[in-house]
């Protein structure tokens, strides 16, 4: 009985495809068609390769290019080809490879031999192939990363903001902490606005401001003989954080209702020192509620690459550096193992202190980033919610951190119901 497996080699504007069936003996022999990649072209491979009864198709993971195609073959080709009468239980499975994975000797390089030695790799197993979680995974991954690239924008706006202000001789950085806190952007709006006088514009700091009037007016000093352009410059800077603020916001409602079914999920890993609401949508979106893709915590901590390296040669390590894996969780265990350290008896506090001295400052960190992701798959997998073994977590700093955590799942639309109340509800 034959099997047949399609190689697809990704283009913006076009698509090579070729197709083999792999269980004779010998050289493969393959079937050649080109496509465009317009909506109605993809339609027309799906089409294709289920007259040619594809059972399995692997393709490159090249640009953004390759997911409308793979969009496509999941919506069209995969149910047709899991509904053929004899399905396995591999029909209908859409492999992505790593383009590295898929090099091929310099100077032979063209789009059917590139489809080809995909098929060819694909049976040796010799591609390295990528996570490519559901359609709804996918969309609270889409929204994560927007709101990441729109937080990175806020901080350029704000380092333009400041440098505008150095330019025009206002030294209000040098005294304010949070330019953008509410003292700044009060002082900010009334300067754009056209205010010269130092002396009212620095009325409007808040009264729990460390600087005091003198130094503030003696920072203001310059807005007596501002350029307008110079106002109009700080006008347009509040502004455009202003959008990317309600465009963040509007961002992490639409998470939250997307995630509504996974509350309870979001809620458990959210309760882990270093992490917030925040960052466990982030990570949920990434690795999935049930962490389902990653069977033991090692596959999880390698996919994201906070385990040592292995790169061996002759029995001798050659280095230990970390895989590249899943930048976006790196990041956020990365900035969570930076919190976690700092909660006072904390479990990561004191096995932050014992690293220390013998990795450094950076690898300890490292380490604590590691310990934090296997945590987490522990939460996600087992089902089961973070207990602090540390020696002294005072109870006023876990009601603490409960109640912030309770008000950001409340403002952004969860149902939150403390367990007391559950308990004399049940009586």
């Amino acid at each position: 009985m034959s099997y047949r497996i399609a190689g697809v080699d990704v283009h913006k504007r076009m698509i090579a495809v070729v197709v083999a069936d792999v269980e004779g003996d010998g050289e493969y022999q393959f079937e050649r068609r080109r496509f465009a990649a317009t909506p109605h072209e993809l339609h027309l491979l799906a089409q294709w390769l289920t007259q040619q009864e594809v059972q399995e198709a692997v393709m490159e993971s090249t640009a953004q290019y390759w997911k409308p195609v793979w969009g496509a073959l999941e919506r069209y080709w995969k149910p047709d080809c899991q509904k053929r009468e004899g399905a396995g239980p591999m029909s209908g499975t859409l492999h992505l490879a790593q383009a590295k994975s898929n090099r091929g000797p310099r100077g032979r390089k063209n789009d059917y031999a590139d489809a080809q030695r995909l098929v060819k790799r694909l049976v040796a197993q010799e591609l390295i192939l990528s996570f490519v979680p559901e359609p709804e995974q996918r969309l609270w991954r889409t929204i994560s990363h927007k709101k990441y690239q729109l937080t990175q924008q806020v901080g350029r706006v704000q380092n333009q903001l400041e440098a505008q202000l150095e330019e025009a001789h206002i030294k209000l950085s040098s005294i304010i902490t949070d330019l953008l806190g509410v003292s700044g952007r009060r002082m900010l709006q009334a300067l754009a606005e056209g205010e010269t006088e130092p002396a009212k514009l620095a009325s409007l700091a808040d009264h729990r401001l460390r600087a005091t009037p003198e130094q503030l007016r003696d920072a203001l000093g310059a807005v007596t003989d501002l350029n307008p352009i110079y106002r109009r410059l700080v006008k347009m800077a509040l502004e455009q954080l202003r959008l990317l603020e309600y465009q963040i916001e509007e961002l992490d409602q639409e998470s939250a209702r997307l995630l509504s079914a996974h509350q309870n999920a979001v809620e458990r890993v959210a309760e882990v020192p270093g992490l917030g609401v925040d960052s466990s949508q982030q990570i949920i979106a990434e690795m999935g509620p049930e962490a389902a893709p990653f069977p033991t915590a090692k596959n999880f901590s390698s996919w994201v690459g906070t385990c040592p390296g292995q790169e061996e040669s002759a029995g001798e390590s050659k280095s230990s550096r970390s895989p590249k894996g899943n930048r976006n969780v790196r990041r956020l265990l990365n900035q969570a193992a930076q919190s976690a350290v700092k909660v006072k008896g904390s479990i990561f506090e004191l096995k932050f202190r014992q690293l220390v001295p013998r990795l450094g400052y950076k690898a300890a960190i490292w380490a604590i980033a590691h310990r934090l992701g296997r945590l987490v798959w522990k939460i996600l997998h087992d089902g089961v919610r973070y207990e602090e073994r540390g020696p002294a977590v005072s109870a006023r700093s876990k009601k603490t951190r409960t109640a912030r955590m309770i008000k950001e799942l409340r403002a952004l639309g969860y149902q939150v119901v403390p367990l007391n109340l559950q308990a004399a509800t049940a009586r």
